[in-house]
């Protein structure tokens, strides 16, 4: 993004944790629902979410609570956010 002109702040939310209603306004600025967000290959998923059958709310206070489980990186210009993922 540098390369291209485009100014931004980088946020590592797994040193500064998103609380849990930060976090749903992320998601929903994004359009996506939690589950289109977590890592399900992290060991904190399987201790914490898998099998869990948990509601939105919970899966996002999961995920606030363990920043392991959030997909990266969450690309906020404005009030759109997009995950940059290929």
């Amino acid at each position: 993004m540098t390369a291209k002109g485009v100014n931004y702040d980088a946020i590592d939310y797994t040193e500064e944790p998103l609380s849990a209603d930060a976090l749903m306004r992320l998601l929903q600025s994004a359009g996506l629902r939690p589950q289109d967000a977590v890592r399900t290959n992290e060991v904190a998923y399987r201790r914490h979410v898998a099998g869990q059958n948990l509601s939105d709310e919970q899966l996002v206070r999961a995920m606030a609570k363990h920043p392991e489980l959030i997909q990266r990186p969450i690309v906020v210009r404005g009030n759109k956010a997009v995950l940059a993922r290929p």
